[in-house]
């Protein structure tokens, strides 16, 4: 288990940013990242009531949360108070645990922006309006580069650098 943010077993990942809901004691928020091979099973063990736990497969075809099929690009929700039995079925598996505390702040939401209040919501549309979150170099709002230009860098010391395309598995 890769423990990107929270604690397992004593592996503590990173301390998170100061000012995030993570650097909270009482957040219990977790991100792991559960590695199985083929065949194996792992015990999730429980949290504390009131926190809100996801499980979601993205690698693996056959895998079981306790007596619940799960197929890859699956997520299921768990109960935190109870542990999880987590199995790999014919092939290596992974998860990606999401858990944490609610904040129980009120939120609202209109398209990219999400704040606290209606009046702090159309701040951040004036805002956008008048600035772009802090200007926008260009004359245009969606630039793009040529096709041709091929994968490439410009660095802010200038340099330019060209890499080839690859294709991932």
């Amino acid at each position: 288990v890769d423990v990107i943010a929270g604690e397992l077993d004593g592996d503590r990942a990173p301390a998170a940013p100061p000012d995030s809901w993570a650097s909270q004691p009482g957040s219990d928020l977790a991100i792991w990242l559960i590695k199985m091979p083929a065949d194996s099973e792992w015990t999730l063990p429980a949290t504390a009531p009131g926190v809100n736990r996801m499980l979601y497969c993205f690698v693996g075809s056959d895998a079981g949360v306790d007596a619940t099929a799960i197929r890859k690009e699956e997520a299921v929700r768990l109960d935190p108070e109870q542990p999880a039995r987590l199995a790999a079925g014919s092939e290596n598996t992974e998860f990606l645990l999401l858990q944490g505390r609610p904040i129980a702040a009120p939120v609202f939401q209109m398209g990219p922006f999400v704040m606290n209040s209606p009046e702090e919501l159309q701040q951040a549309f004036v805002d956008y309006r008048t600035t772009q979150f802090g200007g926008w170099p260009w004359s245009r709002p969606d630039p793009v580069h040529d096709r041709t230009e091929g994968r490439f860098a410009l660095h802010a010391d200038g340099r330019v650098e060209h890499r080839a395309m690859t294709a991932r598995p």
